[in-house]
């Protein structure tokens, strides 16, 4: 029988793997360690990272919805990279939001959350930032590597030119946000210092901050979602949130007691918890219509 200790130990040891070391063999022997066998280990694996044939929230094809994957989505002052787009069919819009991957890249999972957000009423648009390296691989160990091995500040460059050439374009929409988990997350926080006013928006989730001492730099309000057992990004988000309060920016943060890092994501069943993922969301959506439509 499992218990809460184990599990929590379990999801630790998984955390150490996705943004430590990223050594599967070293990820089975410690779960090995803890759970008392291989098989024992590699079911709590199964249970704690994403699955990718989960079913998804929306359907690829669902009616209501445009698609294009791979859509190449110009990037001002830099190359163009790939995107998946979603819109709603036969409406009017009035503003973007870019939904910025976890560290595994552009995932079946991120693709549904732009197809969530794009039934809210936005265009979403899910770039690839692994798209100039060949694209997102299917093997996600290979994506980790592969986001671990990019240039960090090449990719936020790239984001906020995303942000400035969306938000130039001279007809609707002009309004831009961006909603980003894990390492996008991070992406929000750190767009939001590169891109000024052209960002109208940003929530991150659960992602690690910048230096508070930035947080003057940053022009576009802000939701920070939190996990309440995560305190590898607690210790980065807490003085940035205090920071960004300091400097009177327009900010929300919200931590969720009793939840792990990943919370939202619906495909990994130890870490979702859907109560929380629905209140965030909630908060989430009303955030973005607040700001964005206009």
């Amino acid at each position: 029988m499992m218990t809460d200790d184990i599990r929590d130990r379990a999801v630790a040891i998984y955390d150490r793997f996705t943004h430590d070391h990223r050594d599967r063999r070293t990820l089975l022997r410690e779960m090995t360690l803890l759970t008392g066998s291989v098989l024992a280990a590699e079911a709590m694996i199964g249970g704690i990272s994403a699955s990718p044939a989960a079913a998804a929230v929306i359907a690829p094809d669902d009616r209501r919805l445009v698609v294009s994957p791979g859509a190449a989505i110009p990037v001002d002052g830099g190359e163009p990279i790939s995107a998946y787009v979603a819109m709603p069919r036969g409406k009017r819009f009035r503003a973007t939001v870019l939904v910025f991957h976890e560290n595994r890249g552009l995932t079946p999972h991120i693709q549904d959350v732009a197809r969530r957000v794009a039934l809210a009423g936005f265009v979403a648009v899910a770039p690839d930032f692994l798209s100039n390296a060949g694209g997102t691989p299917a093997d996600e160990d290979r994506a980790r590597e592969m986001i671990a091995a990019a240039n960090l500040d090449t990719i936020v460059g790239e984001a906020a030119g995303v942000v400035r050439h969306l938000a130039g374009t001279k007809t609707p929409p002009t309004r831009v946000g961006a909603i980003g988990f894990c390492w996008g997350g991070a992406l929000v926080n750190r767009v939001a210092l590169r891109a000024g006013d052209r960002l109208s928006a940003g929530v991150a989730y659960y992602g690690p901050a910048p230096d508070p001492a930035e947080a003057a730099k940053v022009a576009a309000p802000l939701m920070l979602h939190y996990a309440g057992k995560d305190a590898r990004v607690a210790q980065t988000g807490e003085p940035w949130v205090a920071a960004l309060k300091a400097e009177g920016k327009r900010v929300e943060a919200y931590t969720y007691p009793g939840v792990d890092h990943a919370f939202n994501n619906d495909t990994s069943a130890q870490r979702y918890n859907k109560a929380a993922a629905d209140l965030a969301w909630s908060r989430t959506l009303a955030f973005l219509h607040r700001y964005l439509d206009g």
